[in-house]
């Protein structure tokens, strides 16, 4: 037996099929956190402009998006195990996509927060029929490195909407007010939001020509798993799906706490301004967290080719360690360039970690049951990381040091507590992870060697 042989019937896509997909759906990632990151550089002007606190600001960014996010991502991943995924992630294209466009449109705070979540609705679908479709699309040695170009988007996205906000900006204040069609009196943040929306309508339509995957590892004939099925499996390797979920949950925790609120540290520690914030801060996400996530996938995978057993949580725990310095430090630096380099790294090995993760997930779990375990994940990581991240550095800040200026310490704070746990979570992870995938590969391993053996 070889991993790169289904022993089901199917066989894998081509290469250059497989990796289409993986570009499509990496495009369609870098939208999701476009419009995802797009509040977080507007977070100063859309705070004066609707006169509320950093508390409140952080529930728009975390709170607002996770809900509808948690809600709907469960039973779409339950519909995306039994049914056609290429058109689930259609259908989650457009509507985040449209009502990202909406936000461009809301005057009131309780309006941004309806749009808002409707941002989390939309994207609730998406990544569980992702991480599935690409599970189909590629062996196991070559999942990582596809995981790590998908994972790319979310540094693709969070750079293009820093720097499309900071060129908008350049050219129309966050806080200036323009005529437009119908629309009226429009400020300069509504445009960041309208020229975000608009292109996923263009997006939803290329999705299209990307074709659904056969399962592989399913049966003909073989029904979609059941919940008990489910919750047995989940049960039997409880320890390892667990101390993954919640290490990376943490790990996304001090992610989006601290993407929510670098660019309102920058103004305020160092009095910079929108649009230099975007075009610095931008320049330094593309460039740092494109080039971790490439490179950690890859890692993984040639690792895992020189059998290492662990290559996946291994390169992931690698940037674990390494984010908890660069997290505490990068807010007490004393100029804004040794900040942005140490924000630089940190998104470098935030990156790093991902591919492997992933793949790890996908890894332990039966292809019937994958968009559901996934789904599960992604409510993890949103509840901890997105929704408490952004909140949990604000409600110090607010009450803790009861002063914005400490934003920074607030930061820094946040991470000195949550970045060791991280690690903390995903060497338990690690070590359930091996229990379960050991036996697996020293079958793949025998199978082979009989069949050399027989061979000679």
């Amino acid at each position: 037996m070889n991993e790169q042989q289904p022993t089901d019937g199917n066989a894998w896509p081509s290469p250059a099929s497989a990796w289409y997909a993986a570009i499509i759906l990496m495009m369609a990632n870098t939208l999701a956190f476009v419009d995802r990151q797009a509040l977080a550089l507007l977070v100063q002007p859309i705070k004066e402009d609707l006169q509320v606190s950093d508390t409140a600001m952080s529930l728009l960014y975390g709170l607002s998006f996770t809900l509808f996010y948690v809600a709907v991502g469960l039973p779409v991943a339950w519909l995306a195990d039994r049914s056609n995924r290429r058109n689930i992630v259609v259908a989650s294209i457009t509507v985040w996509s449209a009502m990202t466009a909406i936000c461009g449109v809301a005057r009131t705070f309780p309006t941004l927060f309806l749009a808002r979540i409707g941002v989390g609705a939309g994207e609730g679908g998406f990544s569980p029929a992702a991480y599935s479709m690409l599970s189909d699309y590629f062996p196991k040695d070559r999942l990582p490195a596809a995981m790590g170009v998908y994972q790319m988007g979310i540094y693709l996205g969070g750079a293009g909407a820093l720097l499309l906000g900071g060129l908008v900006s350049s050219v129309i204040a966050p806080g200036e007010i323009i005529e437009l069609p119908v629309l009226g009196a429009t400020k300069g943040w509504h445009l960041v939001f309208l020229a975000l929306g608009l292109p996923g309508l263009l997006l939803a339509a290329l999705m299209m020509t990307v074709p659904e995957p056969k399962r592989i590892g399913v049966r003909v004939g073989e029904g979609s798993a059941s919940v008990g099925e489910l919750l047995m499996h989940v049960r039997q390797h409880l320890s390892a799906y667990v101390g993954i979920g919640l290490g990376f949950a943490l790990m996304i925790l001090v992610g989006n706490g601290t993407g929510a609120w670098i660019p309102a540290f920058l103004e305020r520690s160092y009095g910079w301004d929108t649009a230099q914030i975007g075009r610095s801060y931008g320049l330094v996400v593309i460039s740092c967290g494109t080039g971790g996530a490439l490179l950690g996938g890859f890692v993984a995978s040639a690792l895992r080719r020189r059998g290492h057993d662990r290559a996946n949580l291994l390169t992931a725990m690698f940037g674990f360690c390494a984010l908890i310095p660069t997290t505490v430090l990068f807010p007490l630096m004393p100029t804004p360039e040794l900040s942005l380099v140490l924000i630089g790294l940190m998104n470098f090995f935030a990156g790093f970690n991902f591919g492997g993760g992933l793949a790890a997930l996908q890894e332990l779990t039966p292809n019937r049951m994958r968009a559901l375990v996934s789904a599960g994940y992604l409510l993890t990581i949103n509840l901890i990381g997105a929704a408490l991240g952004p909140t949990a550095v604000a409600l110090v800040t607010d009450y803790w040091f009861a002063d914005p200026n400490r934003l920074a310490e607030a930061i820094s704070l946040t991470c000195a507590v949550a970045s060791p746990l991280s690690v903390v979570m995903l060497v338990i992870g690690m070590r359930g992870y091996s229990r379960a995938i050991t036996p697996a590969l020293q079958d793949v391993r025998h199978a082979q060697e009989a069949g050399d053996d027989a061979i000679a």
